[in-house]
């Protein structure tokens, strides 16, 4: 299992992955599901991968070489000359299809199946950001102002603060943050996504990123995350007051009558019906 997430804002992107991947309880490895195109001045990429390893590793080794069909007569389209990142997630969406059409039969053969999601965003000169999550059809989605981030793996964990902080006009610094909490709450409850991270923080228009770094257990920063975040939520937990049950006073009560719904009833004996 993995967790990757990326959010679109107005200010930038964040992309941020785990490195964990396991074939059972004794067979935890680590591997890198971030990789970064660039050519400064041209075009940022960032392609986060998640699904099963053979597959995502084939899809990038053939995308650095996949090319597509310019209908307008011009040079093939790769992920390197390609005028709009809609234009490279098709060359993307092509090397997932390469990919399950060498592989697809064989693997169905082994009981396996074609298993992998993928987030690929970025900005090329020319056009603004955009970002995609790509499925194992080699279909995609865009990310709308309604929807700024792409979760893909074991994302139930960390979509809560998500929900609830993200928006196109969160400051980049803040979503880094964000991402790093829901990283955290991830971290904490599944044991299948582990660390190092990889992160990578793109400032809209600049074309290229000096903002890359790999975060493990000694990180000053990811330790302090930990720490307080864990610190704060109990003490949010603890200055909620308890629910009472003795009809002691309280401005909050928790048994209460209402004409609409009634409390369950009890079955007292074998002749009693549930309805």
């Amino acid at each position: 299992m993995t967790y990757c997430v990326a959010v679109k804002l107005n200010a930038g992107l964040v992309f941020l992955s785990d490195s964990r991947t396991n074939a059972g309880l004794d067979q935890i490895s680590t591997f890198r599901k971030m990789i970064v195109y660039e050519k400064p001045g041209d075009r940022f990429m960032c392609l986060l991968s998640a699904g099963n390893l053979s597959i995502s590793q084939s899809i990038r080794e053939i995308l650095q070489v996949e090319q597509l069909e310019d209908h307008e007569g011009g040079d093939p389209i790769t992920i390197w000359n390609a005028r709009s990142m809609f234009d490279a997630a098709r060359v993307l969406g092509a090397a997932v299809r390469h990919v399950y059409e060498r592989d697809g039969e064989s693997l169905k053969r082994s009981g396996v199946d074609f298993n992998v999601s993928m987030v690929f965003g970025g900005q090329i000169a020319g056009e603004g950001m955009r970002l995609f999550q790509v499925y194992s059809a080699g279909n995609f989605i865009e990310a709308t102002a309604e929807t700024p981030f792409f979760q893909i793996g074991e994302s139930k964990y960390g979509k809560p603060v998500l929900d609830r902080v993200i928006t196109p006009t969160t400051p980049l610094d803040e979503a880094a943050k964000c991402v790093l909490v829901s990283m955290d709450s991830t971290l904490k409850s599944n044991l299948s996504v582990g660390l190092p991270l990889d992160m990578a923080v793109y400032e809209a228009d600049r074309l290229q990123s000096d903002k890359i770094t790999c975060i493990d257990e000694h990180n000053p920063y990811f330790r302090m995350v930990h720490d307080t975040w864990g610190q704060k939520l109990r003490e949010v937990f603890d200055s909620i007051e308890d629910p009472t049950w003795d009809g002691s006073h309280t401005e909050v009560p928790l048994l209460c009558n209402t004409t609409r719904s009634q409390p369950l009833k009890k079955i007292s004996n074998a002749k009693e019906k549930l309805i």
